[in-house]
């Protein structure tokens, strides 16, 4: 954002965040009402949210940033655009579980809990959208905290051996790695404190901190900067701090396997960027360090995912590869690259809720995950096995999706700044994502193998509640592979916050 830009006092940022948490609360303790209502108030609900994001868009555009409780919360480009990422990606998500709650929830244990599972899902939401629009440097933390009691209750929903041990495993994880974050955070305050330049509650704000950042001593800096990585990148499942995420994203209900993914990751990673790029014109070697850890990332994850025979851990294991090429576009700190990782943190945002919504599919018709265990599905199942493969295209890359020109965008990004061997990894990663998610479409939906739960003739395509919000993100990548300036107004100016904090 420029430095030009306007400041209004505004009820919205308070408001987007505040509704789904007020919504969250009044469904979990109406037990006694439908689930039909407590369904479509959380559709309702995320359209509403949506639609204030878009608001919030319209008006970052016009160079104004909106904020709220003196500057406690502030909403510039970069909030804005993760606003609608959380609101679009939960409304889908909200609209996609009505049909599989009914099948894999209300018929199982955990049918007399269903207005739990909406109201954590609007808490989860809030929580999500609060982080990204506080600007205090504490209450980020306290947001980031309540993503993970809200969502861990969420992986572990179905209460069965496997869940429980994944929402455990989950919650100490990630508030171990969380606890970093919370000691960055204070150390960032602290130093912002110390340089007399700043007193009291000012201190607190990430806009002002970043005016004084080059003041804070280096030793303070370089143990805050690795706090904070350490911290906000377990949450964001930056290797070698992700052991929690496929367990995670495999147990939780397809719903939340797509907010996760979708939105709760790359939120986590937006929180590092807000932070850690403070310290990018003092500490230049930050940079280097990020972009190695992004590569490092993308290669381990798809890797491991090459073996995989659960899809939902398949689908795990390259999201970790996948925040690997956003820490490194944005972690280079250059326009350019903050460019790229925001274009790709948008369009993951897109292909991966999309797989997801497949894998839930397949599952919903078939009773199975396990790759070996499916096969043939292209005949009874043709818009699920479309959308797959549009999603698995994007996510490899294959030109002309929108995963292509975000990736081609941090390649020239990481050649330009003379980092080629990063950029060759990446190039290298993007080849075996190609050959991972091609090789799984070809066995789940073109091979012959017989399916062990189902047989062939009693398959039929998922309801309509469930592939519109495929059909929607399948058409968005496409629609931004053929369009890919179409972001740009906004990732421009997203692009422009960080690249200012990292001048």
């Amino acid at each position: 954002m420029s430095a030009e830009a306007l400041t209004e006092t505004s009820v919205l940022p308070a408001a987007v965040f505040l509704l789904p948490v007020v919504v969250g609360a009044i469904v979990i303790s109406a037990t006694r009402s439908s689930r039909a209502l407590q369904q479509w108030l959380s559709v309702v609900t995320m359209a509403v949210v949506t639609g204030l994001g878009a608001w919030m868009v319209y008006r970052t555009l016009h160079n104004v940033v909106l904020t709220a409780w003196h500057s406690e919360l502030r909403i510039d480009a970069l909030s804005a655009l993760m606003v609608v990422i959380i609101g679009a990606v939960g409304l889908l998500a909200s609209v996609y579980s009505v049909r599989y709650v009914d099948a894999h929830i209300t018929r199982g244990p955990a049918a007399a809990r269903t207005s739990t599972f909406y109201g954590l899902l609007l808490w989860f939401l809030g929580t999500m959208l609060w982080g990204c629009i506080t600007n205090n440097v504490i209450m980020l933390y306290v947001a980031i905290e309540a993503t993970t009691l809200t969502s861990g209750l969420l992986v572990a929903f179905y209460w069965d051996r496997r869940a429980l041990e994944a929402g455990y495993k989950y919650l100490m994880l990630l508030t171990i790695g969380i606890t970093f974050a919370l000691f960055g955070c204070v150390l960032l305050y602290a130093g912002a404190a110390g340089t007399n330049k700043l007193g009291g509650e000012s201190a607190l704000l990430i806009s002002n901190i970043r005016r004084v950042a080059q003041f804070i001593p280096s030793r303070t800096a370089a143990i805050t900067i690795a706090f904070l990585v350490i911290g906000f990148g377990t949450k964001a499942g930056i290797a070698p701090f992700h052991p929690w995420l496929p367990d995670a994203h495999a147990e939780a209900p397809t719903p939340i396997s797509v907010l996760l993914s979708g939105v709760m990751i790359k939120m986590s990673v937006y929180a590092l960027a807000r932070t850690v790029s403070i310290f990018y014109p003092a500490w230049p070697q930050v940079t280097v360090f990020l972009v190695a850890l992004g590569t490092f990332t993308m290669l381990l994850g798809i890797i491991l995912a090459l073996e995989q025979n659960d899809l939902k851990r398949l689908l795990a294991y390259s999201s970790v590869s996948q925040m690997g090429y956003i820490l490194a576009g944005i972690g280079l700190g250059t326009y350019l690259g903050c460019y790229g990782g925001l274009y790709h943190l948008l369009n993951h945002a897109l292909y991966k809720s999309l797989l997801f919504m497949c894998v839930g599919a397949v599952m919903y018709a078939t009773g199975t995950r396990r790759i070996s265990e499916l096969g043939g599905l292209k005949s009874q199942m043709p818009v699920t096995s479309a959308c797959y493969f549009m999603g698995a295209f994007a996510l490899a890359g294959f030109p002309p999706l929108n995963g292509f020109w975000s990736k081609l965008t941090i390649y020239l990004a990481l050649a330009r700044a003379g980092l080629w061997w990063a950029a060759g990894i990446a190039i290298v990663t993007s080849v075996l994502t190609m050959v991972v998610m091609i090789r799984t479409g070809y066995k789940v939906f073109w091979g012959n193998r017989p399916l062990t739960n189902a047989t062939a003739p009693e398959l039929k395509e998922v309801p309509a509640l469930m592939f519109v919000p495929m059909t929607v993100l399948a058409g968005l990548c496409a629609l931004l592979g053929i369009w890919p300036q179409l972001p740009y107004p906004l990732l421009d100016r997203a692009a422009g916050v960080l690249a200012t904090l990292g001048r």
